[in-house]
């Protein structure tokens, strides 16, 4: 049994990382290594993200959500201006999640690919 939270590890977090790294290096000129140690990933992990090799699997869904592109911003600025400590950037993530559990289909798309479902399952947004 797979739980909606394995999900978001899996592809969630990966690909709102990379929005994340996408504005610090187009936004900031961060560098990759720099951009990569603020996330706490390696470089590698971040050029993945810029060719759209990790994350892709929910970054157009990720992108297409105000809220979403709206906390991405609010994290790579607060990074960029050394305005975010490692708790804050936690509960941020922590945000990502609660926001996507209001909106309806997103964490459901992603709980399908491990599990058959029932039409009626709210355990996604309950």
């Amino acid at each position: 049994m797979r739980t909606p939270c394995e999900g978001i590890v899996r592809f969630v977090l990966p690909g709102f990382r990379s929005l994340i790294a996408k504005r610090l290096i187009e936004k900031y000129n961060f560098s990759q290594v720099t951009a990569a140690k603020k996330l706490g990933t390696t470089q590698a992990t971040i050029s993945h993200y810029l060719y759209s090799k990790r994350g892709v699997k929910i970054l157009k869904q990720l992108e297409s959500i105000n809220s979403v592109r709206s906390l991405a911003d609010q994290i790579a600025m607060r990074i960029a201006t050394q305005n975010l400590s490692p708790v804050e950037a936690m509960l941020k993530f922590c945000e990502l999640c609660k926001t996507l559990r209001t909106k309806k289909g997103v964490i459901c798309d992603i709980h399908k690919l491990f599990i058959a479902l029932p039409e009626t399952c709210e355990l996604c947004h309950g």
